[in-house]
């Protein structure tokens, strides 16, 4: 893919402002059809409503994303879609989390619009873009690498049923949310799981929070 006219890049962060920089600089950088999302509610409504888009640049704290769930999510469901992380949080473990988890890029917050050139163009030609000065050759930890090859398994379901886990909803309260029955939601959690080798509902939102680090919100889920 080459950067045209017809590409169609999303920016989905809850900063206005910044949208409108990030806008901004990529109209500078490439000639590209730009759509905004303030909340990861309005990124997926667009996306099912139109999931012609050529890449997604994603905030990993904006509203409805617990940690690394959206990019999850996004990642399961829009697989043909190349997400790029843009976050204020830039730490090496963030950044490898982010691309374990299959972003196509990494862009911290800090950078200017010179660094985001090459960063833009290389991930739509098809490559893979983190900090020039990031190191992720150190071995990664095998528990995290265990953790992660388990929850990458959940479907985009059952990402958005463990992500309402977290904020402590009940069975009832997500059936609704997500317009299914409450049986449905019992059988997501125990596929939930069966698939994060755990026992519990408050077992499954630990592993979620151990791997994202504080970036996983993390509330005491209910039994219910």
């Amino acid at each position: 893919m080459t950067a045209s006219d017809s590409t169609h890049i999303v920016i989905a962060d809850d900063h206005p402002l910044f949208r409108d920089a990030l806008r901004q600089a990529i109209v500078s950088i490439v000639p590209a059809k730009i759509s905004e999302a303030g909340t990861f509610e309005e990124l997926t409504a667009r996306l099912e409503r139109d999931a012609d888009v050529d890449l997604i640049l994603l905030d990993l704290s904006m509203p409805g994303i617990s940690g690394f769930s959206g990019l999850i999510y996004l990642r399961a469901q829009y697989s043909a879609i190349p997400v790029v992380v843009v976050s204020a949080s830039d730490d090496v473990a963030t950044i490898r989390r982010s691309m374990d988890f299959g972003a196509s890029g990494f862009i911290p917050k800090r950078l200017g619009i010179e660094a985001l050139r090459p960063a833009i163009l290389g991930v739509i030609k098809g490559d893979i873009w983190i900090p020039p000065d990031i190191d992720l050759s150190a071995a990664a930890d095998p528990e995290m690498t265990r953790l992660r090859d388990r929850l990458v398994t959940l479907t985009p379901q059952q990402v958005r049923v463990l992500m309402m886990l977290s904020e402590g909803l009940l069975n009832k309260q997500i059936a609704y949310e997500l317009g299914v029955s409450e049986a449905t939601i019992k059988a997501h959690v125990s596929a939930i799981l069966q698939k994060l080798g755990v026992e519990s509902r408050t077992q499954a939102v630990i592993a979620a929070a151990k791997i994202a680090g504080d970036q996983w919100r993390q509330n005491e889920p209910s039994a219910g």
